[in-house]
């Protein structure tokens, strides 16, 4: 392989499918969110808010001491009033890429067969992702406008995401350019697109794949990060469309799903005009692709909070509500299906890119309905101890969460510096054998990552920045 590319950098095309009333209630952790001893879990929360069960079974938050979950409600709360069971859903998405990009490293994605197939297909965890911050940061935009909470103040959110994600980031940047890329040091253009995440937008870039050497999974924060951008923006027209309905609650949610609908659509046109009138591969990392996964979330959003500013109980999202609870194995069944077929020949040939319209088209739609049904019964867990919340809200799911980003940040160095240790050239190599160190060195760089850079720029987006308001996950 050459300096900037390795065996999964080179077969990666550069394809998506590849890595908010006044009173306060339940909110949910953002995508690496980090709880800290010192300061509230979330932004801006009361700092002793605790859980205690509406008439409805909702999960609501008040001010008055640590009470548990209804029985007759979805939601489990953690004692700073967290949603426990999507820090589980965050891990198992995080180790999913991780176990992606080694089975391709090791030449085990490539094996042919079923397990081959299924292997190859790991990268439905970036879509898990996307929707999970499409739920979790525009939930208060559709709190603000179906329940009355406070609207988002868009330069304390946007700071606070630029806190979240840039100096870890950053940090594993410079250490990837120093460590592969040392001819590239002076190049002021090259640390330009990458420090501002904006490298996919490079239609000629000096690498090969999908970044730089130790940084192909980027592409995927260069969505991310748009997507923070682009939210305001899009909150705001999809609130004044809302509007135009008038002050109905059920109105409003209704008008909203659809223009989060048109949305969605947007992924799909935007895949016709990559292949007409030619070919663009690189029109596949730009953010509007995504837009279907992130407004799968957002209409998950949208459900809690219609739900929320239904006290009766009786309102299609309420109703849904206690459905979805009631029946979390059908949703991951549909979603196990959907992967299987995702692993089919229908989504295209493994790792050549994408054959054409039609497999790129059924690749977005499956990656979607998986993405959606891993997370609604994360999203409304059934009530109590539940096989969900064993499974996803237990303390070691809950601390694989947290530093998360972390494992998605620091796995291709991981991977290389394993490689070149061992001097297994690529394609090769025990995929067991390699995923059990690779993860360890991976885990390893998160957690002190988390430690020593995300905890401390935690505390500094708190610094005076308005702690007596809701939180904006």
């Amino acid at each position: 392989m050459t300096e900037t590319g390795s065996a999964t950098e080179a077969l990666s095309d550069p394809d998506p499918a590849t890595p908010r009333k006044t009173t306060p209630e339940l909110h949910l952790p953002d995508p690496g969110d980090i709880p800290e001893p010192a300061i509230p879990a979330a932004e801006n929360a009361p700092a002793t808010p605790s859980g205690t069960p509406s008439e409805t079974g909702r999960a609501t938050l008040t001010e008055d001491g640590p009470a548990p979950p209804s029985g007759d409600g979805p939601a489990t709360l953690t004692g700073d009033g967290r949603l426990d069971t999507l820090d589980g859903v965050r891990a198992v998405a995080a180790f999913a890429v991780l176990v992606f990009h080694v089975a391709t490293e090791s030449g085990a994605a490539l094996a042919p067969g079923f397990g081959g197939a299924l292997l190859s297909r790991g990268d439905v965890a970036v879509p898990i992702f996307f929707a999970l911050s499409g739920l979790l940061l525009y939930r208060p935009f559709a709190a603000s406008l179906l329940g009355g909470e406070e609207p988002v103040h868009v330069r304390s959110y946007l700071w606070k995401r630029a806190l979240r994600i840039l100096p870890a980031y950053w940090l594993v940047v410079a250490v990837a350019l120093l460590l592969w890329s040392r001819d590239h040091l002076s190049d002021g253009w090259t640390w330009l697109k990458l420090l501002t995440l904006t490298q996919n937008y490079d239609t000629h870039p000096w690498w090969f794949g999908l970044g730089p050497k130790g940084l192909a999974q980027m592409w995927s924060l260069s969505v991310e990060a748009a997507f923070y951008v682009a939210l305001p923006l899009l909150a705001a027209g999809l609130a004044a469309f809302a509007r135009r309905g008038g002050p109905d609650t059920d109105v409003r949610a209704r008008r909203l799903l659809t223009g989060l609908a048109v949305l969605g659509a947007v992924s799909l046109v935007w895949t016709l005009l990559t292949y007409y009138p030619e070919y663009r591969p690189y029109l596949n990392s730009w953010a509007p692709r995504s837009a279907i996964f992130f407004a799968a979330g957002m209409a998950l959003a949208v459900v809690l909070a219609w739900d929320r500013a239904d006290p009766a109980g009786d309102s299609p999202a309420s109703r849904f509500r206690r459905a979805a609870s009631a029946s979390p194995g059908s949703w991951w069944l549909v979603a196990a299906l959907a992967y299987a077929l995702a692993a089919s020949p229908v989504t295209g040939t493994r790792f050549l890119g994408i054959d054409g319209l039609w497999s790129g088209l059924f690749e977005i739609v499956l990656y979607t309905v998986v993405a959606a049904c891993l997370l609604v019964p994360a999203t409304l867990p059934p009530p109590g101890d539940s096989p969900v919340r064993l499974l996803l809200g237990n303390r070691t799911m809950a601390y694989l969460g947290r530093i998360s980003y972390g494992v998605f940040l620091w796995q291709f160095v991981a991977i290389h510096l394993w490689y070149g240790f061992t001097g297994q050239p690529s394609f090769t190599g025990g995929f067991l054998a390699n995923l059990v160190p690779i993860a360890a060195i991976t885990l390893a760089l998160a957690a002190l990552t988390h430690r020593f850079i995300e905890r401390p720029a935690y505390r500094l987006a708190h610094l005076g920045r308005g702690e007596g308001r809701k939180p904006m996950r």
